[in-house]
This record gives structure tokens, sequence and C-alpha cells, in this order.
């Protein structure tokens, strides 16, 4: 099958920049640099910070935080968030401090467990979504992806009745898929016309970085960004979905800065 006039645009930007990119016009985007992808009525702009948590301009200037932690100095001098998601509960991913630090007039969507964690003032404005729903937040259509371990040892990390989520987003066309903490789930695998995903790859808490590439294999995005990587090996991961023969490019970007 060939490639659609949407995936060759994003396989071309992505060629040509996979990289960090100047300051981007409009609203959102005049202190965000990042990689940058072509979208309907403008680009979505994609910009780590660390680990999980990386801040997306969407075409109308629409500025998304997700799973922000580390404390405010590690969004000095970007954008402040809309629309703030959070994937589930675990420290790396669910940081109070930080989202009172840079919340600002945000809405925030999370899982019912994160939901119950939020002190009143974030609480008061944030909704909670179950995996297997969808809703709307500041106009953008959103999807919540069940996200949980399926391996026997792993199981305690991420149970499946807990409830937490990875997340579809609709941004200008594309499709965004946000893992969050998960394996190779069927759900996962399931997912059909995915533009640009961000899947985890660590022991013992997610998976590794050859069940990542088989999932991936499987729903087949156009475009990959392996993060939550620590301690395993992007590049393992890149040679794995080549060798799948999986028509995915790899984005592999600084999650993990120096110092």
């Amino acid at each position: 099958m060939g490639l659609s006039r949407r995936q060759t645009l994003i396989l071309g930007a992505a060629t040509l920049g996979g990289a960090a990119v100047g300051p981007r016009r409009g609203a959102a985007q005049a202190t965000l640099t990042g990689d940058s992808y072509p979208a309907e009525g403008g680009e979505i702009v994609i910009h780590p910070v660390e680990h999980a948590s990386f801040v997306m301009a969407a075409p109308d200037g629409l500025v998304i935080y997700v799973d922000p932690v580390g404390g405010a100095a590690k969004y000095d001098g970007l954008p402040p968030p809309g629309l703030i998601l959070v994937t589930h509960e675990h420290p790396d991913h669910l940081d109070v401090p930080t989202l009172q630090a840079i919340a600002g007039d945000a809405a925030l969507l999370t899982s019912a467990s994160v939901h119950a964690k939020l002190p009143p003032d974030l609480q008061s404005r944030a909704t909670a979504i179950a995996p297997g729903e969808e809703t709307t937040a500041n106009d953008i259509p959103i999807a919540a992806v069940p996200a949980y371990n399926i391996t026997e040892d792993r199981l305690k990390f991420h149970p499946r009745e807990r409830g937490d989520n990875g997340y579809v987003l609709t941004l200008g066309g594309l499709r965004v898929y946000i893992a969050g903490d998960t394996e190779d789930t069927p759900e996962m695998r399931g997912l059909k016309d995915i533009d640009v995903a961000f899947v985890p790859m660590n022991l013992p808490y997610t998976m590794t970085v050859q069940q990542a590439a088989a999932g991936v294999a499987a729903f087949q995005p156009t475009l990959v960004y392996p993060y939550h990587y620590k301690g395993s090996d992007p590049a393992v991961f890149e040679a794995a979905v080549a060798d799948s023969g999986a028509a995915t490019k790899v984005i592999r970007a600084e999650w993990y800065p120096a110092g």
C-alpha cells in the first residue's frame, strides 16, 4: 500500500527535521522549539523535556504539557500550558508540586487515580477519563487508551484494574499517540492511522525494546519516538523496527539531557 499524502508530508518533514528547529510563528510557537510537522492549519511542534515529559504546540496555538515533572525550572522559557495530560500516578508522571507551579489556568485531563490524588485547587478543573473513553478538551478530540503490564513479573507496576491511560489526540488532522507506561497490549497493537507515536521501553516497569518494536510493527505509526527509555538503547529499538519491515520512521530525540 502506498503512502498517503499526509504520511508523505510528515515523513518529508521528519527527514528534513528530526532535530531542533527554530522558533515557530504564532502565540504558542513563538518560544517553543522542537521537531515540527505539517498539519491542517499550520504545524505541530514537539519539544522533549525529560524522560516522559514533553510539550507540544497544536496548529491553533494550544500548548499541551504531557506528564510534567521535575520542578518548574525545567519549564522556564516555555509557553504556558493550555492543557495538561497526566497518564498515571507514578512520580515520574505525576508531580503535584510541579503541576501547582506551572499549571496557571490550564485544564487538566487525567486518569481517575491521578484525579483522586490532586489537591482541591487542581482537582476542581481536572477531568478524569477512563481507558476506552473519549472526550474533547480545549477543542481537541482525545481518546484514552488502556496502559498496563501484561508480563507476569511486571503486573504489579501497572495493573490493568487501576485504569492508567495512554492518549490519542487529533491535532490539525494528525493522530498523536502517547503511550504512557505500558507493554505492547492488544489495544496498542490495534491502533489505526497513528501519525506520531511516543512509546516507552525500560525494565522492569514497561517493556523491552524488542516488545516495543513488535508493538510498533503491529500498528505502524508513520513516526515513532522512543521515550521513557532510561537504561535501554533506542538504537537497538530503531534497528528492530527496521528489521520488522514496518513502514515507520524512528525519531530519536534528546530525552536525557546532560547535567
